[in-house]
């Protein structure tokens, strides 16, 4: 009799649990969406000693007497460490051309970051129309297409067509510096946003956080995660050793190597460092892989 209520109960358990996307999250208010609405809910005191919910999380949760209760987190596809998302389809990294200055390094280690979080990465450039002489960075630009990264541009008063079909259907982190105009961008998507934005900061060179928590907004009929600007990025607690494999400039040579476990640095014969110097590779993405590979090997 008692396994009958047991299965009894479980089973009334199961009928009241409801799945849901978290889509925002302050303090201890989980905002989560689901089919028909967003409720408010609060994880399980259990919860706190296993899995964290994030942003961008399909959970298990039950209404309580008037008050819903987070039970599970359902598998993960990706999660990006910083932002703290998940389930995400592609990142877009919004780089400024000017104010704060455009930066290949910045550019080039943001797309490591979310290549090896599995997130596709998508360069979206914006503060084209305050560059006098955009010859050049255009230029190295095109290093990125010929790699194969989407690059879209974006800029007030224009018409965002290119970058409204990339984001339709999907869901978006945008990431990338201080004041590199991520707000705006939104904004500009949907007037509705009225996101705040921020005047640079001349004396720091770089603007000043004004997204303070991550927040999934409709847009495009998708979502997109507008999030807190950061300009530095830490590899040293990052699995790096399929970095590699994340680089769509070494995916023509990457199996072409001396050696199967070769990781382009010292050894011989290496297919990556000959068509680095011949100009068939972006030399700064390999420098760049090249220095965390080395930071990398220093806190082993």
């Amino acid at each position: 009799m008692y396994r009958k209520e047991q299965t009894v109960l479980l089973h009334c358990i199961m009928i009241n649990m409801q799945q849901g996307r978290i889509i925002k999250i302050i303090s201890n208010q989980y905002t989560i969406q689901n089919e028909k609405e967003e409720i408010i809910a609060k994880p399980r005191g259990k919860m706190r000693q296993q899995q964290t919910p994030v942003v961008g999380d399909f959970v298990e949760y039950e209404k309580i007497e008037d008050s819903y209760r987070i039970h599970k987190v359902l598998p993960r596809t990706n999660r990006l460490l910083r932002p703290a998302i998940a389930n995400v389809d592609q990142a877009l990294i919004v780089t400024s051309l000017k104010d704060p200055d455009y930066s290949c390094h910045l550019l080039n280690r943001l797309i490591f970051l979310v290549g090896l979080a599995g997130v596709k990465p998508v360069i979206c450039v914006t503060k084209l129309d305050l560059l006098e002489d955009s010859e050049e960075i255009l230029a190295d630009l095109e290093k990125y297409k010929k790699a194969g990264y989407d690059v879209v541009f974006s800029n007030p008063g224009s018409d965002d067509r290119e970058l409204q079909e990339i984001l339709n259907g999907k869901v978006s982190v945008l990431c990338g510096q201080s004041g590199a105009g991520k707000s705006s961008l939104l904004n500009r998507l949907n007037p509705d946003f009225e996101l705040q934005t921020q005047a640079i900061s001349k004396a720091l060179g770089r603007g000043k956080h004004t997204t303070r928590y991550c927040q999934l907004h409709p847009v495009c009929d998708g979502l997109v995660a507008d999030t807190p600007g950061f300009s530095s990025l830490d590899f040293t607690r990052l699995d790096t050793s399929h970095l590699d494999a994340c680089i769509l400039d070494f995916k023509p040579y990457i199996h072409t190597c001396r050696f199967k476990d070769c990781k382009h640095l010292n050894e011989p014969d290496c297919s990556i460092k000959e068509a680095v110097n011949k100009g068939e590779i972006n030399a700064s993405i390999y420098e760049d892989y090249k220095n965390i590979m080395e930071e990398r090997g220093k806190k082993l």
